[in-house]
């Protein structure tokens, strides 16, 4: 198990993970189609797709979380 104070890096891992996974998955369909290959195409863009949502979710996250804050009103 991961200690609790690591819980805010292994959610942006999870998602950045899940979100550039079904970005990445609708660009290529949308891009090449589906042909033959393109399950191997869509992790060939998946995996650098991920390296770089990883750490710009950790980054933006703060700032969309007080953006939130500041849309929003306690119940």
């Amino acid at each position: 198990m991961i200690p609790a104070r690591y819980a805010h890096i292994a959610f942006g891992f999870v998602l950045s993970g899940m979100m550039s996974l079904l970005v990445s998955g609708i660009s290529t369909f949308l891009a090449v189609g589906f042909i033959p290959g393109v399950i191997g195409q869509w992790i060939g863009a998946w995996l650098p797709s991920w390296a770089v949502a990883f750490p710009i979710v950790l980054i933006v996250a703060p700032a969309a979380r007080r953006l939130v804050g500041k849309l929003t009103r306690p119940d």
